[in-house]
C-alpha cells in the first residue's frame, strides 16, 4: 500500500482546517485595523471565531497602537504550525529559521490574495445596483484604503473609476517582486 493513502488525506485536512482559521483571524486584523464596523455580522462572526485564542494571547502580548499584535502573533504560530506538521507527514525536515521564512512567506501571500479579491469583489459588486448589505459595507472598510491611494494618483476620467484596475496590478506586482526573494530565502536557509 502506498505510504501516501493516508497522508495526502491527513495533509488536506490539516491544510484546510489550518487555512480556514488563519483566514479568520487575518480577516479579523484586517477589519479592526482599517475600522470596520464592529457590529456587522460577518465581523461578529469573526471575533466570536478568533475570540479565546486571542484573548489568552492578548496577556502576554500587547497591542501597538492600532496593530493588534495578538492577532499577528497567533497567524505566524498557526501557520507555523500547519506548515511543521505537513512537512513532518510529508517526511521534510526544516530548520525553525526556513520554517518561519517559509510561513511569513505563505502569510504575505494569503494578505495580498485578501486584497486582491476584496478589490475584485467590491469591483463587480459596484457594477450591480442596489448592493448594499453586510458583505458589501465589509468590502468598503477593507478595501478603501487601498483604492483611496490609487484614487489619488489616477486622474478622474469622467465617472469611471480605474482605481480598482490599478490596485489589481499593483497588488499583482507585489506578489511578483516580494514573494519569490521569500521563497528564495526559506531554501537557502532551509
Amino acid at each position: 500500500m502506498d505510504s501516501s493513502y493516508m497522508t495526502d488525506p491527513a495533509i488536506f485536512i490539516i491544510d484546510s482546517l489550518f487555512s480556514l482559521y488563519i483566514l479568520a483571524v487575518m480577516l479579523r486584523f484586517l477589519l479592526q485595523w482599517c475600522g470596520a464596523d464592529f457590529y456587522n455580522p460577518i465581523s461578529q462572526f469573526l471575533v466570536k471565531a478568533t475570540h479565546p485564542p486571542l484573548k489568552l494571547l492578548r496577556r502576554f502580548v500587547p497591542s501597538i497602537g492600532k496593530i493588534d499584535t495578538s492577532s499577528l502573533v497567533l497567524v505566524l504560530a498557526l501557520q507555523m504550525l500547519a506548515d511543521f506538521s505537513i512537512l513532518l507527514l510529508k517526511g521534510v525536515a526544516i530548520s525553525i529559521g526556513a520554517l518561519t521564512i517559509l510561513s511569513l512567506t505563505q502569510l504575505v501571500s494569503l494578505l495580498i490574495n485578501i486584497f486582491i479579491y476584496a478589490v475584485f469583489a467590491r469591483a463587480i459588486l459596484s457594477w450591480v445596483p442596489g448592493m448594499f448589505g453586510p458583505a458589501s459595507s465589509i468590502l468598503y472598510s477593507l478595501t478603501e484604503p487601498v483604492l483611496g491611494l490609487c484614487r489619488r494618483f489616477i486622474p478622474d476620467l469622467g465617472g469611471i473609476d480605474l482605481s480598482p484596475l490599478a490596485a489589481l496590478m499593483l497588488l499583482q506586482l507585489a506578489k511578483m517582486v516580494i514573494l519569490p526573494p521569500l521563497h528564495q530565502l526559506a531554501s537557502l536557509i532551509g
